[in-house]
């Protein structure tokens, strides 16, 4: 059960660290950029900015020790919700974009792979996590 609540929190401090990284990199004609997260929620996505707040209020749920030991539902309900919209935005956000050929080219970064990835492990760990403290019988 620990690991189960320390993997949740370690994988959304990860994804959190994802959302500052490159996640698409753009070229044309040798000229090369990359955009964040925060650049996409910035500039064109408002709706990203939910990833970072999910994330954060994730961290902070499973850093108070009252919330994960009395009320591990709160927790567990928040992460599985956080990292299933955490996915959806991501996958929305790529299927707006796309990838793109010819004069410009664009694509996904590994960080943004990975941070999409994560997102299915953070709603399974949490679940994990929920459903062990259930077993526990508390």
């Amino acid at each position: 059960m620990k690991n189960a609540r320390q993997v949740t929190l370690g994988t959304a401090a990860f994804i959190l660290l994802c959302f500052f990284l490159p996640w698409m990199q753009m070229s044309c004609a040798g000229i090369k950029d990359s955009a964040s997260g925060l650049d996409l929620a910035r500039e064109t996505s408002p709706s990203l900015w939910i990833l970072p707040v999910m994330m954060l209020a994730i961290l902070g749920l499973g850093l108070i020790p009252f919330i994960w030991e009395r009320l591990p539902a709160l927790f567990a309900l928040t992460s599985i919700v956080g990292g299933g919209l955490s996915a959806y935005l991501m996958y929305r956000e790529r299927l707006r974009r796309g990838e793109s050929s010819g004069l410009v080219t664009a694509f996904w970064t590994i960080w943004f792979w990975l941070g999409f990835m994560a997102s299915f492990l953070l709603s399974g760990m949490a679940l994990s996590f929920y459903s062990s403290r259930n077993k526990d019988g508390r």
